[in-house]
């Protein structure tokens, strides 16, 4: 029956199936026919079909295909331990009569598919012909197909039995004694008879089988060897099931029983070559306890005989994470489980496949540490590739954002030097003078300073002479090409080197130094790598020298368009601080001390929108607008009219912030007028900080005249802070916040200035210098808590600060006169009288000349009241008002004319005079100078 077994296998095989059987008609103990089994390959226990035999009038898809001569398929009850779900029948016929079935186990919820049908109607073809052959010999003729059965089932040998348990007499039929080896009249019907056949080694197996059977009620299965009589010795399988008697007890246990002799030399077979694979297999219960290993497994494991009956996931070598879970995961779901553990034993990598099967598991143990070391050196260089990728593409990045020559050595510090493992750079940028910037990363500051008095023959100057790179892997090579730089090159502490020269079209731009801190031999590969970045940062150099060079004289420009030094006028110490932006920009704030008549001071600061060139030409131009206006004396609220008709006539895209104020230290006041500009914040002597609550006027350029001004007094020693929206305005922070950020750096300032300095003298005859320097501390304190230098700043900002200085009411004399002829005698009288108070008698006549001159003028061709004013500051002035418009005019007389002198003897006996217009008249004034022994009498206050 091996061809019939063949063809069973092949079935089951192509089917994917769980297993099969083939069943002939055969007599039953009774009489009546049935379906006897004659051949079978992977059926389970315990299965509708697994049985010696089946009756006919059963319900099962044997039978269905036997009445309907097609094939039938019957869903399976689901079983717990099982995955099987359905049983698919074909008859099996000869000479047109059905003599038996093909069924097999599938194992989809789904009846077979069409080809799987024709797959096992062939089947049952081939079946049927091997019976055929099997049945006929020469001149037998054709014989029936009970008789073809009958054959069959001798040739395969089934027996049956039947043991009464109470009494011990066992029954069977004569296939039981040709499959024992047994004469039929020598058996005496005892299961001692029986027992004495089993194979000593085997006999514990099956008696503790048939107590299992007994104390359970469950179902009988062994495989053993039996001792014929005349020697031999064979395999066989015996499956038996317990019949109960009324008291639920056992009475009696049937089964079956043949010969796998044949099945059993194939197994072993099998077992010999799964012990000698390449990969470890072992079989566990499902408990987890092993019950097999093969040779490779007990290199890992250990010897069967150490490892049977211990759990799978507690011995040592295989004790690693997830292991219990997959194995109870794959008998669970009756799934394929996977996973990849390192041995604690041997430390290698070990790949698990969990197969589940009905009794158990199989585990598959492959050693994939090679695998996994190929993986991770694989993975490794993809790695390196990727970071190697990255870096490029950052340097790439980096180097089209560099703008300085700082940053070109910054981003090749931070990328290339990574790449390769090195610590040290040097980069040397040639401009067309002939001389080069050095910057160096990893070297020591002594070493960076000798490096323009290096030896004559060395390797960089020789690399920058012929253009091509030099690669210097130790200082012993160094030392044989380059004799004499020993000394020199261990102050560096670098003891490998690529040198490389910075070529653009040809053109020497630079040279660069990459080091390395132990000896090292670049690959050709990172060489290739070196020369080709080395363009690229070439490249990179040469657009950095020249916005450097652009750059600094973009900010000679910005600096020349800006106050050199602010002046120190006797009202106002000031301090003021400039902040370019980040970018290379040219920024449009600037900020003005403009000094007036009367000891007056115009404070300015403003703000071109946008940055560039046209815009710092602007800032320029009406820096000199705003310096030009305020000197002919205008109000500030006329000189907004005019820059407001400067800024428009440039054009449409020309607008400016501004901020005017004018402080009089003789009344304390201040005029002040903004446009589209930030308020200024002021300081009063208590440290109160609080914003200036302005009339918020369009900027110039988009602004309609009049401009609204504010009139406010400032008390003495105030501060006054003018800025820009650059301080207080960023990307990061609103200019609300920023102001209020303001006005917290000023009080917190302000306070730890006051502690070490004190109230200044309200008397300013001189400036106190000292005062000015604490102010410039203010200015950098601003900056430095608004605009941090590690912070990016878009726009470029201006402060500027300034403590106000009234004058003492003993600085000042006022007195008012008729337009009467005798105002001139009245009026040098009054300046005889102050200036003995004051002790500047030695000014009195020249003082008095310029007096009665311009009073003798306002009453010929002016018109009353007249008003003299007297200060006594750094300078002596003198002040003669009127309530005309008319303004003197110095003309060159002729010989023979009468007057037209006047204001040239003014002009020769004063340092300065001028006239300024008032909100009812004009203002005649002059300066004298006093000498320090003037400024310094008894009555005289410090400044």
């Amino acid at each position: 029956m091996v061809s019939l077994r063949l063809v069973l296998q092949q079935t089951v095989t192509a089917l994917g199936a769980v297993g099969g059987g083939v069943y002939l008609y055969g007599p039953a103990e009774d009489g009546r026919r049935c379906l006897r089994l004659v051949e079978d390959r992977g059926t389970p226990d315990g299965l509708p079909f697994s049985g010696g035999s089946v009756g006919t009038e059963v319900e099962s898809a044997s039978t269905r295909a036997i009445r309907s001569q097609q094939m039938a398929w019957l869903p399976s009850a689901p079983r717990p331990s099982t995955m099987h779900t359905g049983v698919a029948a074909v008859p099996v016929c000869s000479n047109g009569d059905v003599i038996g079935v093909l069924a097999v186990l599938t194992s989809r919820p789904a009846p077979p598919t069409t080809a799987e049908r024709a797959l096992l109607e062939m089947a049952a073809r081939r079946i049927a012909r091997r019976l055929e052959d099997g049945m006929e010999s020469p001149g037998s003729g054709d014989l029936s197909a009970e008789q073809s059965v009958h054959e069959a089932l001798e040739t395969v040998r089934v027996g049956a039995w039947n043991w009464n348990i109470r009494t011990g007499d066992i029954d069977w039929d004569d296939h039981m004694t040709r499959v024992l080896g047994i004469p039929p009249e020598s058996f005496d019907g005892r299961i001692e008879t029986w027992r004495a056949l089993v194979h000593p080694e085997d006999l514990p197996a099956v008696v503790t089988k048939a107590e299992q059977a007994l104390s359970k009620g469950g179902e009988y299965s062994v495989r053993h060897r039996v001792l014929r009589p005349d020697g031999t010795v064979i395999w066989v399988e015996a499956r038996g099931r317990i019949v109960t008697g009324g008291d639920g007890h056992p009475v009696r246990m049937v089964g079956r029983l043949w010969e796998t002799t044949e099945t059993r030399a194939a197994m072993d077979s099998v077992g010999r070559a799964l012990q000698h694979m390449s990969d470890g297999l072992l079989a566990a219960d499902s408990d987890g306890r092993i019950m097999y290993v093969n040779g490779r497994a007990e290199k890992l494991l250990g010897p069967l005989s150490d490892v049977c009956g211990q759990v799978l996931w507690e011995i040592a070598a295989l004790n690693v994470a997830r292991l219990e879970g997959q194995c109870r995961a794959a008998m669970a779901h009756q799934a394929i489980k996977e996973l990849d553990a390192r041995s604690p034993s041997d430390h290698r990598w070990y790949h698990l496949r969990i197969i589940p099967v009905p009794d158990g598991l199989t585990v598959y143990l492959s050693d994939v540490t090679e695998k996994r070391e190929r993986e991770a050196r694989h993975a490794a260089e993809e790695r390196a590739a990727a970071e190697r990728t990255a870096r490029i593409g950052g340097l790439t990045r980096a180097l089209a954002e560099a703008l300085t020559v700082q940053d070109v050595v910054n981003a090749v510090a931070q990328r290339v030097l990574p790449l390769f493992g090195a610590s040290g750079l040097i980069v040397q940028a040639f401009d067309p003078q002939g001389g080069g910037a050095v910057e160096a990363v990893g070297y020591p500051t002594s070493y960076v300073n000798r490096l323009a008095d290096k030896p004559q023959n060395n390797p960089f100057d020789h690399a920058l002479r012929s253009g091509r790179p030099q690669f210097v892997d130790s200082p012993q090579q160094l030392a044989a090409q380059y004799p004499g730089l020993g000394a020199f090159t261990a102050e560096g502490g670098k003891r490998a080197w690529a040198l490389l020269p910075l070529l653009v079209s040809g053109r020497l731009v630079g040279g660069c130094v990459i080091s390395f801190d132990q000896p090292r031999r670049l690959e050709d590969a990172e060489r290739g790598l070196l020369i080709a970045l080395s363009g690229l940062i070439a490249q990179t150099l040469e657009r950095a020298r020249l916005y450097d060079a652009e750059h600094q004289r973009a900010q000679e420009l910005q600096r020349g368009l800006l106050p050199r030094a602010l002046p120190q006028p006797p009202a106002v110490s000031s301090a003021a601080r400039y902040v370019p932006a980040s970018g290379s920009m040219l920024g449009g704030d600037w900020y003005d001390v403009i000094p007036l008549a009367g000891d007056r001071v115009a404070l300015v600061i403003g703000d071109v929108m946008g940055h560039g060139l046209p815009e710092a030409a602007t800032m320029g131009r009406l820096r000199t607008a705003v310096q030009t206006l305020a000197g002919i004396e205008l109000p500030p609220d006329e000189i907004f009219a005019h820059l407001n008709e400067l800024v428009s006539d440039l054009g449409d895209d020309f607008y400016a912030s501004c901020l005017y104020a004018l402080y009089d230290p003789a009344s304390a006041k201040c005029v002040v007028v903004r446009a589209g500009h930030v308020p200024p914040a002021v300081v009063a002597p208590d440290g109160t900080v609080s914003l200036l609550d302005l009339p918020a006027n369009p900027p110039l350029g988009a602004a309609t005249p009049p401009f609204e001004t504010v009139e406010l007094v400032l008390p003495s020693e105030s501060v006054l802070v003018l800025y820009t929206d650059g301080l207080v305005e960023s990307a990061q922070r609103d200019i609300d916040t920023g102001i209020a950020q303001l006005a917290r750096a000023l009080t917190s300032s302000l306070k730890a200035a006051e502690q070490s300095m004190g109230l200044a003298s309200q008397h300013l005859p001189a400036v106190d210098h000292g005062q000015t320097g604490r102010l410039d501390d203010l200015c950098a304190s601003l900056t430095s808590d608004l605009l941090p230098e590690d912070e990016h700043t878009a726009d470029d900002a201006a402060v500027l600060v300034a403590r106000v200085h009234a004058l003492s009411t003993d600085c000042i004399a006022t007195w008012t006169l008729s337009d009467e002829p005798v105002a001139a005698g009245q009026a040098r009288a009054h300046i005889r009288g102050r200036l003995a108070e004051w002790h500047l008698d030695e000014l009195s006549l020249t003082t008095e000349l310029i007096v009665s001159e311009l009073v003798g003028n306002v009453v010929r061709h002016a018109k009353g009241p007249l008003q003299l004013r007297l200060i006594r500051s750094r300078t002596l002035i003198c002040e003669v008002s009127d309530q005309s418009l008319t303004t003197p005019r110095i003309r060159h007389a002729e010989d023979t004319d009468e007057g037209g002198r006047g204001l040239q003897l003014i002009a020769a006996l004063s340092q300065r005079w001028g006239v300024r217009y008032t909100s009812n008249g004009k203002c005649i004034w002059t300066e004298q100078p006093l000498t320090d022994t003037l400024t310094t009498g008894p009555d005289t206050a410090p400044a």
